[in-house]
Order: C-alpha cells, then structure tokens, then sequence
C-alpha cells in the first residue's frame, strides 16, 4: 500500500508538471523591443512577477534604441521601449537615416527613468570628472590620463555603437554639448563586454546605463546625467500592453526600488 501510494503521489506530481508546463507553453505573449536601461532597470526585475500575477509571457529583445523603434515598425514587437525621450528618439531615428513617415502614428508614456553612468579601471586614480573633461575626453581632444589628473595612460573608450545608441544621444546632447564624439573608440557587443574589457584595461572607461556598474569597475563621479525610459506603440497599446505598463507604474514599483 505504501508503494502504491508513493507510486501514486510520482504519478500525480509528474501530471501536475506537465499540465503547468503546457499551460506556460500556451500563455499568451507579449513581446516588447527594448534598449539596455528598460531591460536591466525595469524588465529583468518585474519579468518574473508580471507573469505569474498576469498569466501573460514576458519576452523582452534588447537591441538598441533605433533597432527596437524598427522593430516596432515592422510588426515584430507590440512596444518599444527606451532610454531617451519620445523627441530624443526621433531624432536618434533620423540621424540613423530611418524615415519616420507620421510621428502622430505613435503613441507614447515615460515609464521610468535611468541615469547614465561612467566607468573606469579600478586601478585608476581619478575618480571624478568635471563636464569639459568627459567632453574631452569622448570628443577625442584629450588622449591621456595624465591631462585630467591621472598617470600616463593613454585613455582606451569602449562601448557598444548600436546597443547602448540612446545612452549616446543623451549623453551627446547633457555633456557633448552636441559635439561630434571620437571615432578612436573600441566598439564592444554588449555592456557586459565593455565593463569587463574596462577591468581589464588600465586605461579603459565608457559609460551606459545605471545597471552596468558592478564591482569590477569604478564608478566615475560625473555630473549628473538623466534620462527618461519611455514606452512608444504604434498607435493606441494593446490590452495586454496596457496591463504590463499599469502593472510597472503599480505593483511593480516593489520590485524596482530594490
């Protein structure tokens, strides 16, 4: 009897796995494009909990800013979601050469916000840096460390051209000034890449979304530089996306404050 029961109770557990697994594999998804800020400050945290209290599947595509408003365009995703505002956005897709045929055509909400860190070696001795510095440095005009207080050691920039492009524009805009920034950069896949690429070299900084740094790499004291995370669709958002922008501005407010 003690066999049968546990042969039973196997039996029951294995139906329960499976009838859970093909209800996940049956839920509704929702895919949304997003940049690197909205996919380490706001989707890797409320993911897991906007599914099991929405029933829905969450699959976030983190690609650029410019790649993500492209996919939206196209159908592949029902939102897209980035570190830039709306206006911002625009003019990161025209600059991209993407021709945005009716800009009335999309609707748009602030979701959140990001502020843009900069990070270097660890074993750098600089620790701040004022705005004309960062702009010399990222413009190219100052090439060595010892220029802004440092050792002498030539500066080595990474980042990533495509996946951290709203990054760029905003911190084009706050602290370039709008000037054009170096082409003697090492573009990097991703922002994993660049930090630690950064920890490996004595001279390397770059910058990107509040979520890049980790104890690998210093944290540069910068002027502060900020930037809204907005949600754009095309036209007015579906019912589903409706529910994953209220649960954000709700519930999921507990889970990105931690």
């Amino acid at each position: 009897m003690v066999k049968r029961s546990f042969k039973m109770g196997a039996i029951s557990m294995a139906v329960l796995m499976t009838l859970t697994l093909s209800s996940l594999a049956l839920a509704e998804e929702i895919k949304v494009g997003a940049g690197v800020a909205p996919t380490e400050n706001i989707f890797e945290k409320i993911k897991g909990p906007f599914e099991k209290a929405s029933g829905l599947k969450l699959t976030i595509i983190t690609k650029g800013s410019a790649d993500s408003f492209k996919d939206l365009d196209k159908g592949m995703v029902e939102a897209a979601v980035g570190g830039v505002s709306f206006q911002d956005w625009m003019d990161l897709m025209a600059k991209d050469g993407y021709k945005v045929q009716d800009k009335d055509a999309y609707k748009y909400r602030v979701i959140g916000k990001d502020i843009i860190k900069v990070v270097a070696n660890k074993a750098n001795p600089v620790k701040k840096l004022s705005k004309d510095q960062l702009k010399g440095i990222f413009s190219g005009k100052l090439v060595n460390w010892k220029e802004v207080g440092g050792k002498d050691a030539e500066i080595a920039i990474f980042w990533s051209a495509r996946i951290h492009a709203g990054a760029h524009a905003v911190f084009q805009k706050q602290i370039m000034d709008g000037e054009s920034y170096t082409k003697k950069f090492r573009d990097v896949a991703s922002s994993a890449e660049m930090v630690k690429q950064v920890s490996l070299i004595p001279g390397g900084i770059g910058f990107g979304p509040a979520g890049i740094v980790d104890t690998s790499v210093a944290s540069v004291e910068i002027p502060e530089v900020g930037r809204p995370i907005t949600a754009i669709t095309k036209g007015a958002p579906s019912a589903n996306i409706l529910k994953l922008l209220d649960f954000i501005r709700g519930e999921g407010q507990k889970y990105l404050t931690k």
